[in-house]
């Protein structure tokens, strides 16, 4: 039910201000998304240059390691902090080295540092 404009909306703290469930959608589609790119990744990726295998295996794990960690979101103290930067870092890191994987071109590896850096950001996040 939609809430009319004239009535004062609920205050929410800060870390409620989105359903932390959300994270474990965020993690069933990025599931979806790391089982099928894995699949692929063993049994119909084949680079001309065999180091881009191993690029995609680490785009495999990593993306799959994160999104298994985004299923804990809810359980935070910061789940929209943990849970975003996770995302970011899957979407930068992994899906940089997947991208440079397929085109085996590592000129587009300028991103995968950030996605690294996410990560290191969403584990910290909780130590606050």
């Amino acid at each position: 039910m939609p809430l009319s404009p004239l009535l004062p909306r609920p205050k929410l703290k800060r870390n409620q201000a989105m359903n932390p469930r959300l994270w474990h959608k965020v993690a069933a589609i990025s599931g979806i998304a790391a089982l099928g790119l894995g699949t692929y990744g063993s049994h119909g990726f084949k680079p001309n240059d065999p180091t881009y295998k191993q690029v995609w295996q680490t785009a495999s794990l990593y993306h799959l390691v994160h999104t298994a960690a985004l299923l804990a979101a809810p359980l935070t103290k910061h789940p929209n902090i943990f849970g975003g930067l996770l995302t970011a870092g899957i979407m930068a890191f992994s899906g940089t080295c997947y991208v440079v994987a397929y085109l085996e071109d590592r000129s587009y590896s300028r991103l995968a540092p950030f996605g690294g850096f996410a990560f290191i950001g969403a584990w910290a996040s909780l130590l606050f």
